[in-house]
């Protein structure tokens, strides 16, 4: 069998169901696009999206100040690789501000918060970009070295949540967990 050019017309106008669904499929973006906006005016899983740039060295300094400040214990992390085998628990003022970093493969520190307080959270990277996940919530933000990203949230719930980078990052990316504890 040989290749043989198209013959005239080759091309038919949608016709039927074919209009139909393409009509259901306009109309739905339409709908979609729409809802854009309002979900981030009115969905309390948003980012404001405060966000400063930072050097990534001073960064490390803020969140070692506020580690050796409000260090209340250790976390053995269950996923412990060569770079995180116990992370410091860190309980930051209720109101305050606590630092979470991101680097190739952990998150550091671990963060104890009290359910109904609110928190300003800072995050930032010192290497690439790693993805912020909390688990099992539907919070995903991208944390990437130079901007000090700052999330103010109040936990709801008490638990022990995880947090989990999305966005591959190398070798490690899989151990690349850290944990937020709410009492």
């Amino acid at each position: 069998m040989s290749l043989r050019p198209l013959t005239s017309p080759w091309f038919h106008a949608p016709a039927g169901h074919e209009k139909l669904w393409l009509g259901v499929a306009i109309l739905w973006c339409f709908v979609m696009s729409l809802m854009m906006p309002y979900w981030h005016f009115r969905g309390k899983q948003n980012s404001r999206g405060e966000a400063y740039t930072v050097k990534p060295a001073d960064f490390l300094a803020r969140t070692e100040k506020f580690v050796a400040a409000n260090r209340v214990g250790t976390f053995k992390n269950p996923v412990a690789n060569a770079f995180a085998p116990e992370l410091p628990i860190v309980e930051p003022a209720p109101g305050g501000d606590a630092y979470l970093t991101a680097r190739m493969w952990q998150w550091y520190p671990a963060l104890r918060l009290r359910q109904g307080e609110t928190y300003r959270l800072h995050l930032s990277s010192l290497d690439l970009q790693h993805g912020f996940s909390l688990q099992p919530l539907n919070m995903n933000f991208q944390v990437l070295p130079g901007y000090d990203h700052v999330l103010t949230l109040t936990p709801t719930s008490k638990g022990e949540f995880t947090i989990v980078c999305n966005e591959f990052c190398g070798i490690g990316h899989h151990a690349m967990t850290g944990k937020i504890f709410v009492e």
